[in-house]
């Protein structure tokens, strides 16, 4: 076997250094801030109903000096969607919550939902990267942040905050029956006080949880959500072409970190990848920011028995 002399292993080892210095650059300068709108489609509506747009929001992360964040988010009013929701993580600084409802001012005239994520309740602090390969690390909070402004805020705009609620809402003239839970990531989950099946007279029942874990998407499917909208993964914030997400922080598996996926039989599930990260760990790589916008239409009147995922389509586009 050849050995390589010192000037070739140095010419060597200064690619490599390039290369991993370049890379840290695109996914830290770029990336992270090469927002996309992601458009789907899913068949969960019952025949012959109107379809409905919805714009699904998580993981902001947001801090007051993030201007290029902010203005994109303003920019999602032109979509003028039926119903926004928002599945949390929306704050990353305690001086964060006008950052945040300025930059959604435009959709919180629209209706919505929400619910929060443990980056609305505590801010984030540093942590090594690998112990996200441990699902059961210890957890390290940082300070409280003023949640309850944020919700405040939502709220006083006709936003409805579903921890722990099931409400009736009626949009574009589709009745739809929701519920939500408060963060399993924090094991704040109480899924018994929203269990039970939807309101059989609601056309549509759509369930709102920050990360989806098994444990509440399973609770959701068997009481027969029609749609369980979650965030928290980033989409893996970190990916391997041809390989996909490193990690999901949470149960689900790498499949199903970003986009629509079924969950159980009837259930579909739609994670978001989010449009922030932590201002510990400001990159992402093969894994673009993303807000989306999901068209809902009605379902085929027969359905298989089983099916693998088809009736889903996506596109992206890089919004204005």
């Amino acid at each position: 076997m050849p050995v390589l002399s010192s000037a070739a292993f140095r010419r060597a080892a200064l690619g490599a250094t390039g290369a991993a210095v370049a890379g840290i650059g695109y996914a830290t300068l770029i990336e992270r801030n090469a927002f996309v709108l992601r458009e789907t489609t899913l068949p969960v509506l019952q025949p012959g109903s109107s379809s409905l747009r919805v714009l699904h929001i998580s993981d902001l992360h947001m801090t007051p000096g993030q201007k290029l964040k902010q203005a994109w988010v303003r920019e999602l009013e032109g979509l003028e969607p039926d119903l926004v929701i928002n599945t949390g993580d929306n704050l990353a600084h305690q001086r964060a919550v006008p950052a945040v409802v300025q930059a959604l001012s435009g959709l919180l005239s629209r209706p919505g939902l929400f619910v929060f994520g443990s980056n609305d309740y505590f801010a984030p602090v540093p942590k090594n990267p690998f112990k996200y390969f441990n699902k059961n690390h210890k957890r390290v909070y940082g300070d409280p942040l003023p949640w309850q402004d944020l919700r405040a805020a939502f709220a006083e705009r006709g936003w409805h905050d579903l921890t722990h609620v099931r409400r009736d809402v009626e949009v574009g003239g589709i009745k739809i029956a929701t519920g939500g839970v408060d963060d399993p990531h924090l094991r704040r989950d109480r899924y018994e006080t929203i269990a039970g099946a939807p309101n059989p007279l609601a056309e549509l029942s759509i369930g709102l949880t920050h990360s989806p874990e098994p444990r509440v998407l399973d609770r959701f499917a068997t009481d027969g959500y029609d749609l369980v909208l979650a965030g928290h993964t980033h989409g893996g914030q970190l990916c391997v072409p041809g390989f996909g997400a490193l990690v999901t922080n949470c149960g689900i598996d790498r499949s199903r970190v970003k986009g629509a996926s079924r969950w159980g039989a009837h259930t579909r599930l739609h994670v978001s990848a989010g449009l922030g990260t932590s201002p510990w760990a400001p990159y992402r790589f093969c894994c673009r920011p993303e807000a989306t916008l999901l068209t809902l239409v009605a379902a085929p009147p027969q359905r298989p028995a089983a099916d693998s995922g088809h009736g889903v389509s996506t596109s992206e586009a890089v919004a204005r």
